[in-house]
C-alpha cells in the first residue's frame, strides 16, 4: 500500500513503552500510525534525570535480560552498544534487626537450598524448623487458582511468606501476598507443583532446569531505562508516523468502516477515523473506551486494582556512608515496616553511573492498600528514606541532593483469577474487528512483558489491515456480536 490515500491507519491509545513499541511494530510494517499519549510526554513509568549530576531513571531502572523480547528491541533500535549489566547482584533483606544475605537456590522466595537458607539466618529458629515439613506433608488441595499466601503459606510456613516471598513480591507488584495469585506471579513454579506433593520439590525442579551458564539477570542503558522512549518515538516518526501527546482519547465508538475516536476536551473535541486501534492504557481507561462497544471486556478491565508507589532518590557524598555499599540493595518485609520496602545501591549496583564520589541510593514506598503511606509531603517521604538508610546502613550525612517522584497507580495487581479474567478479557476484545490491547496488565508487568504484548497486539491487528475486505466494512451495528478476530 504505497498509496497513502489507500494505507490503513492505526491509532496507538497509549504512549508507555507497550504503546510505543506497538507503534513502531506496525510503524515498521508500513501502516499509517498515529500514536495519542494524553500526558505531556511519552514513556509512562520509563523516565531519567539527574540528580547531582548523574542520571538515574525515576521510574523502572532495568529490564529482566534473560528474557529476550527487551533485548531484542533495544538491539534492533540500534541501541545495543548502550547496554550495559550490574557490577554486583548481591542483594539482602533486612530482617529481625539486621541486613542478612537472599538465600541462594530460591525461587521468588521459595527455598530449595535447605543449608543456605539456614546460613542466611533471616527466619528465625521456629520459621526455619517448619520449612522442611513440606516435604512430608500431605498434599496442599487447590483449585484453578489460589494466593500465593495461602499455598505458599500452607506448605512452608507463614514466615516464609512474611520474609521472604513477601518482599520479593512486593517489589515487583506493590502487592499483597493475601491476594496475589499463585498462578499469575510465580507461574513456572505453579505448574511445576501440579505435579509434585512438595512445593520445595517443585522449587529445585525449576531451579535444575536453568542454565548452567544464564548470563546478567538484568541490564540497562547507559543513559537509563528512561531513554528507550525517546527512541522508540524517534523510530515511529522515521517511518512516517505520528506521536502526538496530551491529546487525550476520550471515546472509542464503531464506524461502518473502522473506529472513530474522540480526542481533546469536551468543548473542543477533536475527531479521527482509523481502520484499528491499540489500547495501551491502564486497565480502566482502557474499560472506559469499551463500555460502548464491548461491556464485558469493560467490567472485567474495571475490576483490576492497581498499587501507587513513590521513589525517594537520595544522592549522597562517598563520606557519608561509614563503608561504602557493596551490596546492590535490599528488601523491607511489610512485617518490619510500613515506610521503606526496598532500597536499590544504584550506584553500586551500575558502577558506570559514577566514579565512587557520588552514592545514590533509591528508596521505594508504597504498598497496595496503604495508601496513607503516601498520603504525606515530598519532605515526609524524604525523611523516612533518611531514616531508613541511618537504621541499616549508619549513614551520617544529610545528601547533596534528593528527589521524589509518586507513580499514582502505576502497578496492576495480579490477583487471585488474573490469568482467568484476562481471557475472558481478551475473548471479548477478540469479537471487536480491529481492536487490540497490550501493557502491563494482561502479560507480565516488566519491560520485556510489556515488549511482548505490544508485539502480540500489532500482529492482531496487522491481520486485520491487511486482511480486511468488504465484510470489514459493513454497516454491522456497534457491539460484542461478531466480525472475525482481526
Amino acid at each position: 500500500m504505497t498509496d497513502e490515500a489507500h494505507r490503513a491507519h492505526v491509532a496507538v491509545i497509549g504512549g508507555g513503552v507497550a504503546g510505543l513499541t506497538a507503534a513502531y511494530e506496525l510503524a515498521k510494517s508500513g501502516v499509517r500510525v498515529t500514536l495519542l499519549e494524553g500526558g505531556a510526554d511519552v514513556g509512562g513509568k520509563l523516565k531519567v534525570s539527574e540528580i547531582a549530576g548523574v542520571p538515574v531513571d525515576e521510574g523502572a531502572e532495568a529490564m529482566l535480560a534473560r528474557r529476550p523480547e527487551g533485548l531484542e528491541l533495544v538491539r534492533e533500535l540500534g541501541l545495543g552498544d548502550r547496554l550495559t549489566f550490574p557490577g554486583t547482584t548481591s542483594s539482602a533483606i533486612w530482617s529481625r534487626g539486621a541486613l542478612h544475605p537472599m538465600p541462594a537456590g530460591q525461587i521468588m522466595g521459595v527455598p530449595a537450598d535447605l543449608v543456605a537458607l539456614a546460613r542466611s539466618q533471616v527466619l528465625s529458629p521456629g520459621g526455619l524448623a517448619r520449612v522442611p515439613l513440606d516435604l512430608v506433608r500431605p498434599e496442599t488441595p487447590r483449585g484453578e487458582d489460589v494466593s500465593v499466601a495461602e499455598f505458599v503459606g500452607a506448605r512452608v510456613g507463614r514466615e516464609v511468606v512474611d520474609r521472604l516471598v513477601e518482599p520479593l513480591l512486593g517489589g515487583v507488584y506493590a502487592g499483597r501476598v493475601d491476594q496475589l495469585s499463585f498462578e499469575a506471579t510465580m507461574g513456572g513454579l505453579a505448574a511445576a507443583s501440579r505435579s509434585r506433593r512438595s512445593l520445595i520439590a517443585a522449587a529445585r525442579t525449576v531451579a535444575e532446569a536453568a542454565p548452567a551458564a544464564p548470563g546478567p539477570l538484568f541490564t540497562t542503558l547507559v543513559d537509563g531505562m528512561g531513554a528507550l522512549p525517546g527512541a522508540l518515538a524517534a523510530k515511529v516518526t522515521e517511518f512516517g508516523g505520528a506521536v502526538r501527546t496530551e491529546a487525550m482519547v476520550r471515546e472509542l465508538a464503531r464506524t461502518p468502516g473502522g473506529w472513530r475516536l474522540t480526542i481533546g476536551p469536551a468543548r473542543d473535541p477533536e475527531s479521527l477515523e482509523v481502520d484499528a486501534v491499540v489500547l495501551a492504557v491502564p486497565a480502566r481507561p482502557a474499560g472506559r473506551l469499551l463500555k460502548d462497544a464491548s461491556p464485558s471486556a469493560a467490567a472485567e478491565l474495571g475490576r483490576v486494582e492497581y498499587a501507587s508507589m513513590a521513589v525517594v532518590t537520595l544522592a549522597y557524598a562517598g563520606t557519608a556512608f561509614p563503608e561504602p555499599p557493596r551490596r546492590s540493595g535490599y528488601l523491607v518485609p511489610a512485617v518490619e515496616t510500613k515506610d521503606v520496602k526496598a532500597v536499590t545501591f544504584s550506584s553500586t549496583k551500575w558502577p558506570h553511573l559514577t566514579d565512587g564520589t557520588v552514592i545514590v541510593a533509591r528508596c521505594s514506598i508504597g504498598r497496595y492498600g496503604d495508601e496513607q503511606a503516601l498520603q504525606r509531603s515530598d519532605e515526609e517521604l524524604k525523611a523516612a528514606a533518611l531514616t531508613e538508610l541511618a537504621r541499616t546502613s549508619g549513614v551520617n550525612e544529610l545528601p547533596i541532593d534528593t528527589r521524589v517522584t509518586r507513580w499514582g497507580g502505576g502497578l496492576p495487581q495480579y490477583t487471585v483469577g488474573h490469568l482467568e479474567r484476562v481471557a475472558r478479557i481478551r475473548a471479548a476484545v477478540a469479537t471487536l474487528p480491529g481492536v487490540a490491547v497490550c501493557g502491563a496488565v494482561y502479560d507480565g508487568v516488566g519491560i520485556p512483558a510489556c515488549v511482548g504484548s505490544a508485539r502480540l497486539a500489532a500482529a492482531r491487528v496487522l491481520e486485520h489491515v491487511n486482511g480486511r475486505g468488504e465484510s470489514d466494512r459493513s454497516d454491522e451495528p456497534v457491539g460484542e456480536r461478531g466480525g472475525r478476530p482481526g
